[in-house]
């Protein structure tokens, strides 16, 4: 994992173990799993309309997004990029 991922792990599993106020990842984390099942399909499918309408900027963008509530969703499952990282490993293409 490079050095922005495990920074932004670190932040997710920080705001999850100490709320603060105004913060959009406490307020996932409080709205529930469903809630945060529900934002990770919104910016799966915003990624999706980027790659077919919009330019590469918008693609990035949206994959960040993908990507951040993924982490998030992971911190709420108990787990972390390191096990995705250990299932890629283990299909080695």
């Amino acid at each position: 994992m490079n050095g922005i991922m495990e920074e932004l792990e670190a932040i997710i599993a920080n705001r999850r173990a100490n709320r603060v106020e105004g913060s959009y990842t406490c307020k996932l984390f409080a709205a529930g799993r469903s809630r945060i099942a529900q934002k990770v399909g919104e910016e799966a499918v915003e990624t999706v309309v980027a790659a077919l309408a919009q330019d590469d900027g918008r693609v990035t963008a949206e994959v960040a997004d993908l990507v951040y509530h993924l982490l998030v969703l992971l911190a709420d499952c108990g787990l972390a990029w390191a096990d995705v990282e250990a299932e890629l490993a283990q299909r080695r293409w």
